[in-house]
């Protein structure tokens, strides 16, 4: 619980963190100290030390503190509560990907679960940038190992029946063996994997010795299995390396900090962050703040990280290295290499950095244009697309897309099954746009933000003047005219707004109109791939497959013509042959199939 006081000299000379309020009391800034009197005193002074203390202090209205048994405690409660309030003032680490973690259960018989949410039990591993590659990970560690992956241990399941399951519900595997199996997918995570080898090699030749060939065999392509892996490895080193180097660019007010994973001498993983609150804060300060909140949460700390400069403040440098030797339980190294090897791969990273930062500029500018020639109230941060699919009229489906910040925003994805009689694409549009808007209708302001009610700043439909009518008339109707909304004609990429009759046209090399186009064809794309997969279904499926002379393409002609099973099994034999490809003696056989 913090303390609030009205002078530093109220403040004792001992470590902990101190929390800055504005007249509003909310948080600016919080900050770390051996001393917090001493420390505090230096915001008080004439003249500032830097533009930086002098913003903040204009802005200063009270202060709290909270006393820590040690700098190093004040320092792990400083990242938890800059990530908890995200304070103006402090450079903050900006993780609002969500990445997923991978988990081992803290339960007897532990399990593997892939999570983006971090708890206070378990192990975490991660996180992980490509959620399909940590999919497949997982798949093959579960089939590999044999662990369990049932929620409640009430009986052998069918994975245990079909041996892809030790059985501990059964009693078929003690705690301490299971326990191995846990202790090699830890490793596994952690790069390991010649130490898993070796294990596993030992095993072997112990169940060998035993005249237990069958256990033999299971680890020999255990081990055949993760040597794969192992060759699979894109990018190798001459020494067996456990680092992570860290680089980063400046972009005005925020920084691109880029992070190489470097396990068992092998690049295994690269991730991108965005540092805010950047400006007038120097570049060993914004890495030195990344470091404290990156490895603040459950990971991997490496047995050395290289920087491209160092971070200049003796007593902070020596308190972090001190925290992640800690954490890691072992010495780690922070270095700044001068030459060879380590110099070439930090000249990478920041490479990397560099063009990261160009392509999140190249993002914004995609944004700013389209304000610029649309006329918009705000950048369009949030952009909607809709397109609807069907085949004359039958199996219509919609779609909505959203981009965040020019990019795919796939978890505010929706698809629909659409009920408008058809062909009749502009009332299957007005179906699609009514279902999507209505429940936006009574968000209030108190609401804004939530998924339900996330408004976007702009709505994009696949199509001319027409489908923008009634894309209009529906806005209307729910009272959100407000909303900006245009639509995309793909013969010449013109783009029509409401109550115009001239379209816009924006240069065919320019960034904003490639941003449209990405939206449009992503929607009709989510569309296509929805109908194709209702198609497949019906047709994989259906009553017609036992009837003698209809294959697959008679069946797909059949389904197309009539739409459904029930409209064929009401129609007479006369409306049957009429279907391409189907003679009457078919049409009698599917008649009298129903009848």
């Amino acid at each position: 619980m913090s303390t609030k006081v009205k002078s530093p000299e109220d403040l004792p000379k001992k470590p902990g963190i101190y929390i800055m309020k504005n007249s509003d009391d909310e948080i600016i800034y919080i900050g770390k100290s051996k001393s917090l009197q001493n420390r505090v005193k230096s915001y008080f002074k004439d003249k500032y030390d830097t533009p930086k203390t002098k913003i903040l202090m204009s802005h200063f209205n009270s202060l709290e503190y909270i006393i820590t048994d040690s700098e190093k405690e004040a320092l792990i409660l400083e990242a938890n509560l800059i990530k908890k309030h995200k304070p103006k003032y402090n450079i903050r680490l900006k993780d609002d990907k969500r990445y997923p973690y991978v988990k081992i259960t803290n339960e007897d018989f532990p399990r593997l679960i892939i999570t983006r949410n971090i708890g206070k039990t378990g192990s975490y591993f991660g996180p992980f940038t490509d959620v399909g590659s940590v999919r497949q990970t997982v798949k093959f560690l579960k089939s590999l190992f044999k662990i369990r992956t049932c929620r409640r241990m009430d009986g052998p399941c069918l994975n245990c029946q079909i041996d892809l399951c030790y059985g501990p519900c059964a009693g078929n595997i003690s705690k301490n063996e299971y326990k191995k199996l846990i202790n090699k997918i830890d490793l596994f995570f952690q790069g390991k994997y010649t130490e898993i080898i070796k294990n596993l090699e030992k095993e072997m030749k112990e169940s060998s010795k035993n005249f237990n060939f069958e256990k033999a065999a299971v680890l020999r392509d255990q081990i055949a299995s993760i040597a794969e892996v192992m060759e699979k490895q894109f990018v190798d080193f001459a020494d067996e390396l456990d680092q992570d180097v860290i680089a980063m660019s400046f972009d005005g007010d925020s920084a691109i900090v880029v992070v190489f994973s470097i396990r068992n001498g092998k690049i295994n993983g690269k991730d991108d962050f965005l540092m805010s609150g950047a400006k007038n804060n120097k570049s060993n300060e914004v890495i030195s703040a990344f470091i404290q909140q990156y490895y603040g949460i459950n990971r991997h700390v490496p047995k050395e990280i290289i920087l491209e400069e160092k971070i200049k403040n003796k007593e902070e440098f020596i308190l972090i290295v001190d925290w992640l030797s800690d954490l890691r339980g072992d010495k780690v190294e922070i270095s700044v290499p001068l030459e060879g090897s380590k110099l070439r791969l930090i000249r990478m990273v920041a490479k990397n950095a560099e063009i990261i930062k160009k392509q999140k500029k190249k993002m914004k500018n995609a944004m700013i244009e389209l304000k610029k020639y649309l006329k918009l109230p705000k950048l369009p941060r949030i952009i909607e697309g809709y397109d609807v699919s069907n085949i004359s009229g039958k199996l219509a489906v919609g779609s909505k897309v959203s981009f965040l910040d020019s990019k795919p925003n796939k978890k505010q994805y929706k698809r629909f099954k659409l009920e408008t009689p058809g062909p009749n694409d502009y009332e299957m549009m007005r179906e699609l746009l009514s279902r999507r808007l209505k429940p936006l209708a009574n968000c209030t302001d108190d609401e804004e933000g939530t998924i339900k009610c996330e408004k976007p700043d702009l709505i994009l439909i696949d199509g001319g003047k027409g489908q923008l009518g009634i894309a209009t008339e529906v806005l209307k109707k729910y009272n959100l005219e407000y909303i900006p909304i245009i639509g995309l004609a793909k013969e010449f990429e013109e783009i029509f707004v409401p109550q115009s009759s001239n379209p816009i046209k924006i240069p065919q090399n320019n960034e904003g109109l490639h941003l449209l186009q990405r939206v449009r064809d992503e929607s009709h794309r989510f569309a296509v791939t929805y109908h194709r997969k209702l198609r497949s279904k019906n047709i994989e499926g259906s009553e017609l497959d036992d009837i003698v002379g209809v294959g697959k393409t008679r069946k797909i002609n059949l389904l197309k013509h009539f739409g459904d099973i029930e409209k064929i099994k009401n129609a007479t034999i006369e409306e049957i042959s009429a279907v391409k490809g189907l003679n009457k003696k078919v049409a009698k056989a599917v008649y009298d199939n129903f009848h």
